[in-house]
């Protein structure tokens, strides 16, 4: 019954935090986004992508590749880290992606999505920042760890404080 409620549940939580009390986005400024994931988005997703791998569908596949239930593919949810950068920085540009994948996730886990900016750097009128990307349980366990590099327009951090 638990499976079938969340199977319906999706939902998106905003959080903004930086280490500066300013709108300016600064090396090691934190940027985060909560989500849970439905097996509506993980179908729609296998429609999209084309990704049709059983071990997302099919409890059994998943149980004999040493899963507890059917995982949400891990690409799906490094989509995350993308989001947050656009929703804070409308007009950039992604640039680069690396992926460690440590831990599943499951329909109904809450997870979330952190960006830190490590390095900036400006190139004329736009800035190259490097952010370290983790995906985490609620309550820490680290599910996706990487590093994104992104073109912003501006560093004004858009949506700083909400909630």
């Amino acid at each position: 019954m638990k499976r079938l409620f969340l199977n319906s549940v999706s939902s998106l939580k905003h959080y903004s935090s930086s280490a500066s009390a300013s709108n300016v986005l600064k090396p090691g400024d934190i940027l985060k986004q909560s989500r849970i994931f439905s097996i509506a988005e993980v179908e729609d997703y296998s429609k999209l992508t084309h990704d049709h791998n059983p071990l997302h569908f099919d409890l059994e596949c998943a149980t004999k590749a040493g899963f507890t239930d059917t995982p949400i593919p891990g690409l799906l949810v490094a989509s995350l880290f993308p989001r947050i950068i656009a929703s804070h920085f409308p007009g950039a540009i992604y640039v680069k992606q690396t992926l460690e994948f440590r831990a599943p996730v499951f329909v109904g886990d809450d997870v979330v999505g952190e960006v830190q900016a490590n390095s900036i750097r400006q190139l004329k009128d736009k800035f190259m920042v490097k952010f370290a990307t983790t995906c985490r349980k609620d309550g820490g366990a680290v599910l996706i760890g990487g590093e994104a590099t992104a073109i912003l327009p501006t560093l004004a951090v858009n949506g700083i404080g909400h909630r």
